[in-house]
């Protein structure tokens, strides 16, 4: 044997493929698989790109941003910026010419400004309070509200939780028409045919409840604070129902799909969601149709029985009187003189400090509201 053959590895035939045999079993492959394929390297070619003298320039690498303009948003800041100031500035300066021309006549009257009932203004003799109208202006006021304030809310939860949106726009709308409506149409209809309407009641609240001093007994309660507060409550129904509704339909659904899975009712839905969601939007309603009522001039005016020079006070609802801005409407002619003008500013300052006062306190109690909601 020579030695090639000597050295010489034998060789061993591959076997067939199992596909060649169907008595074997198949192939199995153990090499190790990849179970990420390699990430291409992608190379970026730029093209490039002739000038006008001939050279060529390559294209700048990256994406160039277009320049952005924040003009607009600082002329828009000025200007939001001079609105605010704006009415800050405004409502100083109403304050500002209110205690200007009012401080004279103050120095001047020779009663207390705050506790006296007596209003004479003729000649040099100055002697005026606003015990009485400050009286009338608050109750009439509050119990406006009274009536108001629920009406308003539970027609805004009918609205958004009950009624199908089919049903309540048409009653929406009837609704918000009553925020159209004239101040003297209230007045003529309140003095003419809702007087006479709530007599009966009045008679049965006097027969019932008549020995609180708040419901006793009057000459014509007719021309009453009841009659004109009942009136203020129809007038300021469409400012708070509207601001309710809104406020109501913005709860999100996701609290009241959660309240009715756990088993909630209706009412507990309402009650647990939708109520505390609302409650800070209701109270600055509520404040907004307060701050109507306490100004309202023409249908209070209307209503009310002025009563005689000298009369005895009488706190009942169901007596006359009169409002700081039924008071100044009713003797703009006697504005005459610097210290007759002062004494009716005077009290339009009072009004002044009073509205302000109420919106203060109605923008704390709803950030608290929120703040707990």
């Amino acid at each position: 044997m020579s030695v090639t053959d000597t050295n010489a590895t034998e060789r061993v035939e591959p076997e067939p493929p199992a596909a060649q045999d169907p008595s074997l079993s198949p192939v199995v492959d153990h090499s190790p698989v990849t179970l990420h394929s390699p990430v291409p390297r992608v190379t970026t070619r730029h093209t490039p790109v002739p000038s006008r003298d001939g050279q060529v320039d390559r294209a700048p690498r990256g994406v160039k941003l277009a320049k952005i303009s924040k003009t607009g948003d600082r002329v828009f800041r000025a200007l939001a910026s001079t609105s605010g100031l704006a009415i800050v500035l405004l409502v100083l300066f109403v304050g500002i010419f209110l205690s200007a021309l009012a401080l004279p006549s103050l120095q001047a009257d020779q009663d207390n400004f705050l506790t006296s009932r007596s209003w004479t203004v003729a000649g040099n003799e100055l002697r005026f309070g606003i015990a009485g109208l400050l009286w009338t202006t608050v109750l009439s006021s509050i119990f406006a509200m009274a009536i108001a304030v629920p009406i308003a809310v539970g027609v805004a939860l009918c609205l958004t939780q009950y009624l199908h949106k089919r049903a309540a726009a048409p009653i929406s709308f009837i609704v918000d028409l009553l925020a159209a409506v004239p101040s003297i149409i209230f007045g003529l209809w309140g003095l003419i045919v809702l007087g006479s309407f709530l007599a009966p009641a009045a008679e049965w609240l006097i027969n019932t409840i008549g020995w609180i001093p708040l419901f006793s007994k009057s000459v014509d309660p007719k021309g009453s604070v009841f009659v004109a507060s009942v009136v203020l409550a129809i007038m300021i129904l469409p400012i708070v129902m509207a601001i309710s509704r809104d406020v109501f339909a913005q709860t999100p659904r996701d609290h009241i799909e959660a309240a009715l899975a756990l088993g909630a009712t209706r009412w507990e839905v309402i009650r647990t969601a939708v109520l505390p969601y609302g409650r800070s939007g209701v109270i600055s309603a509520s404040m907004l149709g307060l701050g109507r009522a306490l100004g309202e001039t023409i249908a209070v005016m209307i209503i009310l029985t002025t009563p005689a020079a000298g009369s005895t006070f009488s706190p009942s609802i169901f007596a006359g009187g009169e409002t700081f801005a039924s008071k100044i409407a009713n003797n703009a002619a006697e504005f005459d003189s610097p210290s007759k003008t002062g004494a009716y500013i005077a009290a339009g300052l009072v009004l002044f400090v009073i509205t302000f006062v109420v919106n203060a306190m109605a923008r704390v109690i709803a950030e608290r509201g929120g703040a707990k909601s």
